[in-house]
């Protein structure tokens, strides 16, 4: 029987593991029960700086995982690596470093494997590779991450600080809006009013006098004087007019019922007042315990965002009946305001140019409130007003 010679290129694959071992760029080195390397490829020595024969037999805890990263101790009890013939558990781990031979560390990610023979554990397989460049670059990563961080949280910081000092100022803003609104309310009544009451007065004296002296008089001027008669009288009618603007126009700049008798009374009287005119039909049900009025300025807060509330339904809900509702309880003022009319998505009420509905809830925010609202297209719209009443203000 011929035997034929074995193929040159069969005899170049004469060691595969030797050649495994070669080609790979991890570390890998096998350690028997006493922790003592029995092979290491040239990739895993050199990247502790050391020939592979130089640590054949030795103890490789001993050489590179004596210490943990900061220099302090590591027992070989503690170790991994060991744990994995000892207790028979593989491990992978890439929270360490190895030691190189001229005493700088790296980090690593390594794994040890068990090597069981005949149901016993003989030794263990180590892997590792070096982790430099990733850590390097997570930490670069994690630095970037901190930075932004920062950054972002200073730019927080600095936009609510604005939002803080334009919420302070729009309140003061407010304030002060008031305030005038309040000094021109008196002059208006203190002046003109006077002046137009004073006219009339005038005006009507005039006319009973042409009245008198007409009955005195030739027939032939009579009728001048009674052209004079019907201008006075006209007169009279132009300036009861005058007069009754001039009180809308003070109410409206500060309305005189919430400083004479209180916010309750000035809530329902507001509540009449758009019922009446928009000819819509009212449920008024006010539950407030006798609860003494808010002081100012919650109860001018409270009567300027009800009228908003009024003013949002008679220019969109088209509704026929309206649905008040305000109570107190447990120093809480709960203040709704319901319609039957078209409804709205509940984005309309977010929408940037709802400055109605903005400045509500801006006004609520400043008083410790808020305002929500529901609706929805066909079903009306609820919105209401929860605010707490400082009891010394309430005193």
């Amino acid at each position: 029987m011929q035997i034929d010679a074995p193929d040159p290129s069969t005899r170049a694959w004469g060691d595969p593991l030797a050649l495994l071992l070669a080609s790979t760029g991890e570390g890998v080195f096998g350690i028997d029960l006493h922790g003592l390397c029995v092979f290491i490829n040239h990739a895993g020595a050199r990247m502790i700086g050391f020939e592979p024969d130089e640590l054949l037999g030795c103890n490789m805890h001993d050489f590179t995982h004596h210490s943990h990263a900061d220099g302090a101790h590591y027992p070989v009890e503690d170790c991994p690596i060991f744990k994995a013939f000892r207790e028979g558990l593989p491990c992978r781990i890439d929270t360490e470093v190895f030691w190189r031979r001229n005493g700088t560390a790296f980090p690593v990610e390594y794994s040890s494997h068990p090597i069981i023979d005949g149901g016993e554990v003989r030794g263990a397989v180590v892997t590792f590779v070096d982790i430099t460049e990733r850590k390097r670059a997570a930490d670069a990563l994690q630095r970037a991450k901190d930075e932004l961080e920062e950054r972002v949280d200073e730019r927080t910081l600095a936009l609510a600080t604005a939002l803080k000092q334009v919420r302070e100022l729009a309140a003061r803003s407010e304030a002060v809006r008031e305030e005038e609104r309040t000094r021109i309310a008196r002059e208006v009544h203190d002046e003109l009013g006077s002046l137009l009451v004073a006219l009339k007065m005038d005006v009507n004296w005039l006319d009973k006098r042409l009245s008198e002296q007409e009955q005195r008089t030739l027939e032939a001027a009579g009728d001048m004087r009674e052209r004079m008669r019907c201008k006075c009288q006209n007169m009279s009618r132009l300036i009861e007019n005058a007069v009754d603007n001039v009180g809308r126009i003070i109410t409206d700049l500060r309305p005189s019922i919430l400083d004479h008798q209180g916010l309750w009374a000035a809530l329902e009287w507001q509540a009449q007042e758009f019922v009446q005119s928009a000819e819509m039909s009212l449920n008024w049900c006010m539950d407030v315990d006798d609860a003494p009025d808010p002081a100012e300025p919650l109860a001018m807060g409270v009567f300027r965002i009800f009228q908003e509330m009024l003013s949002n339904v008679g220019r969109h809900a088209h509704a026929r009946t309206l649905e008040v509702r305000i109570a107190v309880q447990a120093g809480v003022l709960s203040l709704s305001v319901q319609d039957d009319g078209v409804g709205a998505p509940a984005q309309a009420f977010e929408a940037a140019d709802a400055y109605g509905v903005m400045g509500m809830r801006e006004r609520a925010r400043h008083f410790g409130g808020r305002i929500d609202i529901s609706s929805a297209p066909g079903a009306g719209t609820r919105m209401c007003l929860a605010v707490a009443i400082p009891a010394e203000a309430s005193a």
